[in-house]
């Protein structure tokens, strides 16, 4: 009878255990979803400074994570069309969003133009003259034997945009040979303040960011198309934080923080 009882009494403690079990796999099978994934953003080499800024107010308001890729648009955009797992795209020209929308790779609902920015010369001398810069400048003669940083012309927006006010300007072909094109704005940036090309075309924005380099002449707005920065969500993204990124980038509180480094915020 003893023996019967303590049998019970194992029974009932194992019978015990799996309901413990049980209501733990329940338990997990209610388990709080995972967070949110952070938020992928692709922008222009030239927005560094200023994005970043804007990306630790998001996350100090949200508690909610950024990550950011910078690199000239047109990589961006390749990488993007090739798969890249992007949530934002923030070009730095309409060209490459277009590239982007005419594949059906953004949302177009969410596309606008964000940012407009000015071209700049800038030397690496710190006695650097200032110039006017205008049909009249002998750039060519201001290079010496020196190159002339700039974006690759051919696809980096900051180079597309430098080229198109040198061809305006009539200055296109005498400094064309002396031209050392760079795979994004900043790298040619890099390049002056490195001493390593006496004169470059970069934004306004990167001169600011960089005090190894000053402004010595600024391009007239009218040499070359208006410079835009759209942004958008991409197609692929899934991300529910993607929208509520999108509104804060283009919120007041990120305008004065665009505005601090230089932008023009458009909207």
């Amino acid at each position: 009878m003893a023996r019967g009882r303590r049998d019970s009494i194992k029974a009932l403690g194992l019978m015990g255990l799996v309901l413990a079990l049980g209501i733990t796999f329940a338990g997990a099978a209610f388990a709080p979803a995972r967070a949110a994934e952070q938020v992928t953003v692709f922008a222009a080499a030239s927005l560094k400074n200023a994005l970043d800024a804007v990306n630790t107010e998001w996350e100090k308001e949200t508690g909610r994570k950024t990550t950011a890729s910078y690199a000239a648009s047109s990589a961006l955009a390749k990488q993007i069309e090739q798969g890249a797992p992007a949530d934002i795209f923030i070009s730095a020209d309409l060209a490459w969003m277009d590239y982007l929308a005419e594949r059906k790779l953004v949302k177009g609902d969410t596309r606008s133009n964000l940012l407009g920015n000015r071209i700049v010369l800038v030397s690496g001398q710190p006695d650097a003259e200032a110039v006017e810069i205008g049909p009249g400048l002998d750039l060519a003669h201001l290079l010496g034997d020196g190159r002339l940083a700039m974006g690759a012309v051919d696809s980096v927006p900051a180079g597309k945009y430098g080229k198109a006010a040198l061809e305006k300007l009539g200055l296109w072909a005498s400094v064309a040979p002396k031209v050392a094109g760079a795979e994004s704005v900043r790298a040619a940036l890099l390049l002056v303040s490195r001493g390593e090309a006496p004169y470059g075309i970069v934004y306004r924005t990167d001169a600011a960011a960089d005090p190894g380099v000053k402004v010595v002449g600024t391009f007239p707005e009218d040499s070359h198309p208006p410079i835009v920065y759209p942004i958008a969500i991409t197609a692929e993204s899934s991300n529910a934080d993607a929208a509520a990124y999108l509104d804060f980038v283009k919120s007041p509180r990120a305008a004065a923080l665009f505005e601090a480094q230089g932008f023009t915020v458009l909207e």
